[in-house]
């Protein structure tokens, strides 16, 4: 019995003004990951390529837990692109070659003003075989079940980015403004204001 799941989450996120723009933040995969995700459950695989071992997800009886291949990268402009690439699971290798997932995103800083915000989008998108004993479920409840999940997901993205993300982007600008006053160097290039909406 094939099911199909999928959930999409707009968000628009206030930045604190900080002397540094967040656009060079952003450029970062590593620090991105990092904010996003505990640490202790990402692998670094390349210079923009991370495995992310998901905490375990229930599904009615099942228990999933996946491991999920992800590119994220960043072009000069900050426009910051997040996208799916392998996904294995955990304790349920029997229908790992009947499933499927697809996670696609984009953070796009934004400058109204002397204000900034971050504009988001994520996809998540899942296509499985559920084992026999799913068949006397009703299709409209298990996709209801399976959408209200990955909603789940997305808002548990979404919640990292207001106060992780943002929190660490403080400490970073924090950071680079410091050792920059310490080396005296007037108008150094990381200060400069970025404007509009990229």
């Amino acid at each position: 019995m094939y099911a199909r799941f999928v959930a999409s989450l707009p968000a628009e996120i206030p930045v604190p003004e900080q002397p540094v723009p967040i656009q060079h933040y952003l450029r970062q995969p590593q620090r991105l990951v990092n904010a996003l995700v505990d640490p202790s459950r990402l692998e670094r695989l390349g210079e923009d390529r991370f495995r992310i071992h998901v905490r375990p997800l229930h599904f009615m009886m099942l228990k999933i837990q996946p491991s999920v291949e992800l590119k994220i990268w960043a072009e000069p402009d900050g426009i910051v692109h997040l996208r799916s690439s392998d996904c294995q699971l955990r304790g349920l290798e029997s229908i790992e070659h009947r499933f499927y997932l697809k996670l696609v995103g984009t953070l796009v800083p934004c400058a109204e003003g002397r204000s900034t915000k971050l504009r988001g989008n994520a996809n998540l998108e899942v296509n499985v075989e559920l084992p026999p004993a799913f068949l006397l479920t009703p299709q409209p409840l298990l996709e209801a079940a399976g959408n209200a999940l990955l909603m789940g997901v997305l808002r548990t993205i979404e919640d990292r980015l207001m106060r992780q993300l943002i929190a660490d982007y403080q400490k970073w600008a924090s950071d680079v403004t410091g050792k920059t006053a310490s080396v005296g160097t007037p108008g150094h290039p990381m200060l400069l204001e970025d404007k509009g909406c990229i």
